[in-house]
């Protein structure tokens, strides 16, 4: 049972040391189980061979007590008809096939005791191979899932975050600048809306003075009064 005890070693083994061998865990974790099976397949023949050797005993080991007492009674026979002769020769044969199923029932003995064993050995290979196919599809799910956590690591890591980052930190830089070329736009719009205004506010004033001087300037008018604070002229 030596190789079964080292497949099961490998079916008990912790995953995450699975996934940093060389060999797929998928691939190890399948295989053992069918070489617990193929094992399995060999042991359940071993079975059936000794329980035919156990068989073969049994009907030896009777045979031989059936002839032994055959003999015997043609032992009683030959005696009853005064051939003490060959009395003496039927009680040779029979102890002779007394002697074989004597021997016989020791090797039964053996053969039972074998027997058992496999039995027992087989039911063992029989309940692991149920744990083992109960418990690979969880490794199997397990070793696929760290795969997965390791490829992810491997992309993160691969990824330049430096780059990214300085990429970000560009377009931030470029959006302030819109931004403020913008606001400089609207402002200078404003400013020209405003001087335009002051200009036609200007102009009105200058209109008005224009016309008031017009209007004390016509005949009858009295002089035109200087605007207030100008000294006159002489």
């Amino acid at each position: 049972m030596g190789l079964f005890d080292r497949l099961w070693r490998v079916i008990r083994a912790n995953i995450n040391s699975l996934v940093g061998a060389a060999e797929d865990p998928e691939k190890i974790l399948e295989q053992a189980v069918m070489d617990m099976q193929e094992d399995l397949i060999q042991l359940r023949q071993a079975v059936a061979g000794a329980i035919a050797a156990q068989k073969r005993t049994e009907r030896q080991c009777s045979q031989a007590e059936s002839t032994a007492a055959e003999w015997y009674q043609r032992a009683q026979l030959a005696l009853q008809k005064g051939e003490e002769h060959l009395a003496r020769e039927a009680l040779t044969r029979k102890k002779s096939y007394q002697e074989t199923a004597t021997a016989m029932k020791a090797s039964l003995g053996q053969q039972n005791a074998v027997v058992a064993q496999l039995k027992e050995n087989m039911r063992s290979l029989e309940s692991k191979i149920s744990e083992a196919k109960s418990k690979k599809d969880m490794y199997i799910a397990r070793a696929r899932s760290a795969k997965a956590s390791e490829r992810l690591q491997e992309m993160m890591g691969n990824l330049s975050t430096g780059s990214a980052l300085s990429a970000f930190e560009k377009m931030e830089e470029k959006v302030m600048q819109l931004e403020a070329r913008s606001e400089a736009i609207a402002e200078l719009g404003t400013n020209d809306l405003e001087k335009k205004f002051l200009s036609l506010e200007a102009a009105g004033d200058v209109d008005a003075e224009l016309a008031a001087m017009k209007t004390q300037m016509l005949p009858g008018k009295n002089t035109p009064k200087l605007p207030s604070g100008e000294p006159p002229t002489s």
